[in-house]
Formats: structure tokens, sequence, C-alpha cells
């Protein structure tokens, strides 16, 4: 069985194990401390980030793009047969969402409201971009970016939309107001069970413990509507955050 070295936040990650999901391909989980890389991990992942796969016969992969190529190509990609100009279209769209990631940690994790908007802009920009391309023709015949079936391209924006919906619901800050096509395709993904099925049981505690911690805006926001906000599980220590250090 496949395995996969992991950081329980990290959206890189999720991506991964979403994509594993959707092919229903067996794995195994393996999570470190980032603050605390011991040196078996730094031997397989030459970057030290996350995630790493690592193949039945022992062979490990690094950098999330990579694994997704080889994950497709070993398992193929979940989805309808496409023709070459179609994947590329595909890879690039993937793209539009994994260059983000990074970004909207850094916007969930803004001390004050200024912050969270400069932050926000860029993301929203990508948001825009994904409602514009539901709307048209060849992306509005079903549920998902593609149609009726989930693609790789659903995979790569499982991670931003899984978060936005965490941190609407625990805070009542939608990143996704005013992108109507964009929030119903993520109801359809959330639908899928995707989301919960690619983390870890205890995803969502230490999601909101570090994004909605008393050090966030929005976990004041959180505070506002649930009356408390949680501590600090994962500490202050930068590197268990997902951030450029952290993550692939």
């Amino acid at each position: 069985m496949i395995k996969i070295v992991s950081f329980k936040i990290c959206p890189f990650v999720q991506r991964v194990t979403a994509m594993l999901e959707a092919k229903e391909v067996p794995y195994e989980l393996d999570f470190i401390s980032l603050s605390n890389k011991q040196q078996w991990f730094l031997e397989l992942s030459p970057t030290g980030q996350v995630p790493v796969l690592v193949t039945e016969s022992g062979e490990a992969l690094f950098e999330s793009d990579a694994i997704i190529e080889y994950i497709a190509e070993v398992y193929g990609n979940p989805g309808e047969l496409r023709t070459p100009v179609q994947r590329a279209q595909d890879r690039a769209w993937s793209y539009q969402a994994s260059k983000h990631y990074l970004s909207q940690c850094s916007t969930m994790r803004s001390s004050d409201e200024e912050g969270l908007e400069q932050r926000l802009a860029g993301l929203q920009k990508a948001f825009g971009r994904a409602e514009q391309a539901l709307s048209e023709s060849a992306h509005s015949t079903g549920q998902f970016f593609n149609g009726a079936q989930v693609s790789s391209v659903d995979i790569a924006w499982l991670p931003l939309l899984h978060r936005a919906d965490i941190i609407r619901r625990h805070s009542g800050f939608d990143m996704l107001e005013g992108f109507s096509k964009v929030q119903a395709w993520q109801a359809s993904l959330l639908d899928t069970g995707l989301a919960e099925q690619s983390v870890s049981e205890d995803f969502e505690t230490v999601f909101t413990e570090f994004y909605l911690s008393d050090k966030t805006y929005l976990g004041q926001l959180s505070k506002g509507q649930s009356g408390e906000v949680a501590g600090l599980a994962c500490g202050s220590n930068k590197d268990d955050a997902c951030n450029s250090s952290a993550c692939c």
C-alpha cells in the first residue's frame, strides 16, 4: 500500500489524498510535526516539505504537482476521458487553485480586518475567474467544473472551497460572497464527501484551533458567534502553520 507523509492542515496534502479518495486507491497516512522534522523524513523529502508519497516499492515522490501527475498516470484521472487540449486546460485551471493555497492560509491568519481584506483581494480574483468559467456554457452542464463528474480540477479546488466552508460556518465570514456559481460548485463538491474523506478525523478541530485562535481576526469573529475562542493547539511556532516553509 502506498503511504502519504502529511501535515494535518496542509492543503497540498489534501489535494493528493482527495485524488486518491476519488480514485478509490487505498493508502496509509503518516503525520509529522513540521517544527520537529525527523531525519527519516528529510531523507525522503529533499525540500523538507509535505506531501511525500512513498510507493509500494518504497520510492519517495515529493512536490504535490509531481505526485498528482504520478497518481493520474498510474491510476487514471477522475472523470471522463479528456483530449490533450482539455487535459492541458484542466492543468491550467488546477494551477489557478493550487497557487492560491498559501494565499488563503495567510488570509485566514490575518490579525486584523484591514490585513484580511488586503490579502483576500487576490484570492477573490481567483474565485472571480472560476465564477466566469462556471458561467460559460462549457462548464454549466453539471454540478462540477467539467460537467456531471468530479475531475482533477474539482480536486485541486477542493482544499480552497473546503476551508472557505469551515471559516463561514464558524465565523460567519464567507470568502465566496458574491460568487453564486462558485458557492453552488462548493456545495456540490462538499456533498460528495471527499472533503471529510481526505482529511483526518480531527482536521476541523486542529484547523479551527489554528486559524480561528484569538490571534486572528477570523477568530475574533468566531468568538462573536460562539462566545468562545479555542486556544492555539498547534503552538506559536510558525512552522506549524501552512506557510511557504511548511508545504510544497
